[in-house]
């Protein structure tokens, strides 16, 4: 008895389509028209430029005008203390400052009045993306005949002259 109802149950629980038998046919296919849609993608493009690019010459490549100023700014720190502790902390001082003043004239370019510069080319790339459009057949709709009933499908290839179809059989 047990076995009775749980049989049941089980049945009771199983729909009637899992209970169907499926079986495959071939139909008629009567039109085909292409899903032609609009798709957009990205299409990277490299652009290229060319720049003017203004060199600045000499370069630091000599340390005698800063030496030369070290000395002198030493000489003139030295002749104006009066006692020896006091030229020798003078010419500390003035080797620093002379040094330092030396440098800074060497060193520093004049904008557009130093001379040896020179103007080159230089080509410059950088990507960008461009969003582009395009038609294109994404698809089939398929108009086909089964058993006398007409019947419409989208596909995602170019059938032939017949498709297979799947039928069921269910209890009426």
């Amino acid at each position: 008895m047990c076995r009775k109802k749980s049989l049941l149950l089980v049945l009771a629980a199983t729909p009637l389509v899992a209970l169907a038998e499926a079986r495959y046919d071939e139909a008629e296919v009567i039109d085909v028209e292409p899903v032609i849609e609009t798709v957009e993608y990205i299409e990277p493009e490299e652009q290229c430029r060319f720049e003017a690019v203004r060199t600045v010459s000499p370069q630091r490549d000599s340390y005698t005008k800063p030496l030369i100023g070290a000395l002198i700014g030493g000489a003139i720190g030295n002749a104006m203390g009066t006692k020896k502790r006091n030229k020798k902390v003078g010419a500390v001082i003035g080797a620093l400052v002379g040094g330092s003043i030396a440098t800074d004239i060497a060193y520093n370019p004049r904008p557009q009045t130093r001379r040896g510069g020179q103007t080159l080319r230089r080509e410059v790339c950088e990507v960008v993306d461009h969003v582009k459009r395009q038609r294109r057949v994404t698809g089939y709709m398929v108009t086909y005949r089964y058993q006398g009933e007409t019947h419409r499908a989208r596909m995602d290839e170019r059938p032939g002259a017949t498709i297979r179809v799947r039928v069921r059989v269910l209890p009426a």
